[in-house]
């Protein structure tokens, strides 16, 4: 037994009373699968607990439940059941069921690439249980070899719906993320949204990878490896497989088109037309089997006794051979031997064998081979460690959300796996958090943009700014993202490249700022309240031809100008009503010169017709109505009385 299962808290302890926790088979970034006994009902069961450290954060909290949610709504052979989920404490769990033997991605590891029969045979059940999923209104959304199981008794399972999500509506940190970004279909790099046809997608990228041995896209970072998804065309598989009939090319390049629209509709449409492409080859999909991949023993374990996982190699194989077991070939050939009489020969045989057995055990079997110890700490320490079993450490970088940068993640192989001295063992080390590129997110949905943010475990604030802004309410209009690093906060709302872990708050229109002009200076004042805005208690005033006395003609403008928002100070501009100005003095000019002047200041003059006949140069204005220096509107009518001179 390994040091890392000895040093884990959790094995044999009984978890709610009913699951017995056996071994550890297991290790995510976010929980850990153990294997236990359902005391209740006697069976061995799959028990995956999140991560303690998560346990406070709502996000994984609900991706936890939504995985059991998921897959409990699936009744299907191809999907893996989810029997029970609860809460031990401050541990949360899910009870699944437990299969024995291998991943996808193990087999492949194993094999390189498949045969076509193969291939055919584990598509045809995925798409079985993703067509399942797909009309259950479940997109999986984390579509890949490690998530397809291969079950020591033939069974082929998908599993893993902990991003699975309603059709309504992408990944996990370290190696998941690379894993994940190899299966990103193009509306996922360039929009963020996903619906079935991005499932179909990487299914197609996984059928490539299954016929040819390799991913389609290649890179040193995850970004060159999404822009590729974004902006080329996956190859046909035959390119680097002659043997792959167009078929398998065709249906592989249907469902990796860039455009959502022109691949299959779902999962129950490609797996028509690979049936149509099985009879057309002649190929009818076999049951697989997954060699054993480990002998688990936990029945009759007394207190404290822990589960023995004994590895071995994984394959797949087809159309499986009777197999005859050593203890049937002893007695084979003891009866033999016995009939013959010749026991001094059995003898012979048997110290030979001995012998053998013993020189091959210490030669070049189990017996020259060691296991890969638990490392921890920095890679300098790892390959101290590793140094004293005759183990050569490489150094790997990795990004993780939950291991410090400079600190081991894990090895490859495993720990506790046997290999020979000498053998390397990748160690991973943490890089940190990984990167998480967004594309323009004003003009979304406040919940698309939470969706796509959280999705890249960046942590979205509960509390959003708001502003009165020309965009439609709850539109967003600006995303500020704060580094965890502390360093500057970057403007994310045309797009931007932060870390996973960087907390996030959104900027989100109220609309428009509602529009008071024209309405009374109390209805005015009510309005903006409502809205969240200080009104000033002294208003402005100003004149206006065309608003009434005591109404609003506008707003002051934003101190410093910008959007509006709730706790802003305003004020109103009332209207005076229409401009005064003053009348001229007019009393001593003639008749013309009067009415001119008067004219000319926007006023009307008024004297008696009486005097249009009399010569101008005998006129003199005395009196006039209203007074001179006093303030009319212009177009009043100014009266003056006209005498004669001379």
């Amino acid at each position: 037994m390994s040091t890392s299962q000895q040093a884990d808290p959790l094995i044999g302890r009984l978890v709610d009373g009913r699951y017995r926790v056996r071994a550890r088979i297991a290790r995510g970034g976010m929980a850990t699968v153990y294997v236990a006994t359902d005391l209740r009902l006697e069976r061995r069961v799959a028990l995956k607990v999140m991560h303690g450290h998560l346990s406070d954060d709502s996000v994984f909290q609900s991706r936890f439940i939504q995985e059991a949610r998921a897959a409990a709504r699936l009744a299907d052979p191809h999907v893996v059941n989810v029997f029970d989920q609860g809460q031990d404490g401050e541990m949360a769990y899910l009870v699944m069921e437990y299969l024995p033997g291998i991943t996808l991605r193990e087999l492949m590891r194993e094999q390189r690439r498949l045969t076509i029969p193969q291939a055919i045979t584990i598509m045809d059940a995925v798409l079985s249980g993703l067509a399942a999923a797909h009309r259950a209104g479940i997109v999986h959304r984390d579509v890949k070899p490690e998530n397809v199981l291969l079950a020591e008794d033939g069974r082929v399972k998908i599993g893993d719906f902990g991003l699975a999500r309603a059709t309504t509506a992408n990944t996990a940190s370290g190696a998941q993320l690379l894993g994940t970004i190899a299966y990103l279909a193009p509306e996922l790099v360039t929009r963020g949204t996903a619906d079935a046809r991005s499932d179909i997608y990487a299914l197609g990228i996984v059928l490539y990878e299954l016929l040819t041995g390799e991913q389609p896209y290649k890179g040193e970072q995850p970004m060159q490896i999404a822009y590729q998804h974004a902006t080329d065309s996956v190859p046909r598989p035959s390119v680097k497989n002659p043997g792959v009939p167009e078929q398998l090319d065709e249906l592989v390049l249907w469902a990796t088109e860039k455009e959502p629209d022109e691949r299959p509709v779902d999962a129950q449409a490609m797996l028509d037309r690979l049936r149509e492409i099985e009879r057309e080859l002649g190929i009818t999909p076999q049951t697989t089997r997954a060699a054993t991949a480990g002998i688990t023993r936990d029945e009759g374990l007394a207190s404290g006794e822990l589960t023995e996982v004994l590895p071995t190699t994984a394959a797949v194989v087809t159309d499986p051979q009777p197999e005859v077991d050593n203890a049937t070939r002893l007695r084979r050939v003891s009866t033999r031997r016995r009939a013959k009489g010749a026991w001094l020969t059995v003898l012979v045989l048997l110290l030979a064998g001995l012998a053998g057995g013993a020189g091959w055990w210490f030669g070049s079997g189990p017996g020259s081979l060691v296991s890969v110890p638990a490392v921890t700490g920095t890679f300098a320490e790892a390959q101290a460690r590793l140094l004293e079993d005759s183990l050569v450490a490489v150094e790997r970088a990795e990004p993780s959300l939950d291991v410090e940068a400079g600190q081991i993640i894990r090895t490859d192989p495993s720990v506790g796996t046997p290999v020979e001295r000498d053998s390397e063992v990748e160690v991973y080390v943490s890089s940190g958090p990984a990167e998480a590129t967004f594309g323009e997110l004003i003009g979304q949905s406040e919940q698309d943009v939470r969706t796509v943010l959280e999705d890249q475990f960046i942590v979205v604030s509960d509390e959003n700014e708001t502003f009165y802004t020309g965009s439609e309410s709850g539109v967003v209009v600006g995303v500020r993202v704060f580094p965890a690093d502390g360093g500057e906060p970057v403007d994310c709302g045309e797009g931007c490249t932060v870390r996973q872990g960087d907390a996030a708050t959104l900027w989100v229109s109220l609309g428009a700022l509602p529009d008071v002009a024209g309405e009374s200076a109390d209805r005015a004042r009510t309005i903006l309240t409502d809205a969240g805005l200080v009104v000033s208690d002294e208003n402005a005033e100003e004149s206006s031809d065309t608003v009434p006395e005591g109404d609003v003609i506008r707003t002051s403008e934003r101190e410093n100008g910008g959007w509006w928002r709730p706790g802003d100070a305003i004020t109103l501009v009332v209207s005076t009503g229409p401009p005064v100005f003053e009348i001229p003095d007019v009393i001593g000019s003639t008749r013309d010169e009067a009415a001119q002047i008067l004219r000319n200041n926007g006023f009307e003059p008024n004297y008696s017709a009486l005097w249009n006949v009399w010569p101008d140069g005998l006129t003199r204005v005395t009196s006039q109505d209203p007074a001179g220096g006093e303030y009319r509107e212009r177009g009043t009518t100014v009266t003056i009385q006209i005498t004669a001179t001379g």
